[in-house]
């Protein structure tokens, strides 16, 4: 199996955007990354015939491969007819609160915060910026941990390791 790349739909900024994620993802997970890269791939324009059904200029970026992580993407300038809604987000797992911070900082430039460690992007595309303890801290055996640090979670923006861990081990 190949696997699957995930296609986004901008109006006319897809070879703005894929140069924006990677450098956000260059900045923190370049050399460190364990072999997962950030880095654009292969661009394609627009030629005569595709001009002249879209309406694009002809040379304009068509499409753009990139790839974060070690996942592809392919950024697509279709025109305004759809938008990014929150109902498709991606979770960005964040070793450290440096990371979270990083992400959260540079993704959140131009765009919304959001409850709960989400946010849209200048682009309106969303995202979560997870820290990767969260899962254990939520997951725990003991319900009133586990509610713990969700009613601390419920009260944050940007999501902060330190205040979930302190929630998680009140008595």
């Amino acid at each position: 199996m190949k696997g699957f790349t995930t296609c986004l739909w901008f109006d006319d900024q897809a070879e703005e955007a894929a140069n924006f994620y990677v450098s956000v993802f260059s900045a923190v997970r370049g050399s460190a990354s364990g072999g997962k890269t950030a880095k654009v791939l292969s661009v394609a324009r627009y030629g005569e015939a595709g001009a002249k059904v879209s309406g694009r200029p002809k040379g304009s970026v068509m499409t753009i491969v990139f790839e974060l992580d070690g996942q592809k993407f392919t950024g697509l300038n279709g025109g305004p007819l759809f938008k990014f809604t929150p109902a498709i987000s991606f979770m960005v797992e964040c070793e450290t609160q440096e990371e979270v911070d990083h992400f959260w900082e540079k993704l959140s430039e131009g765009g919304k915060t959001n409850q709960c460690g989400w946010l849209d992007d200048k682009y309106g595309l969303s995202w979560q910026i997870v820290p990767t303890i969260l899962g254990e801290l939520m997951q725990d055996k003991d319900p009133r941990r586990s509610e713990r640090v969700m009613k601390a979670m419920l009260q944050m923006k940007k999501l902060d390791i330190q205040a979930l861990k302190q929630a998680y081990e009140q008595e």
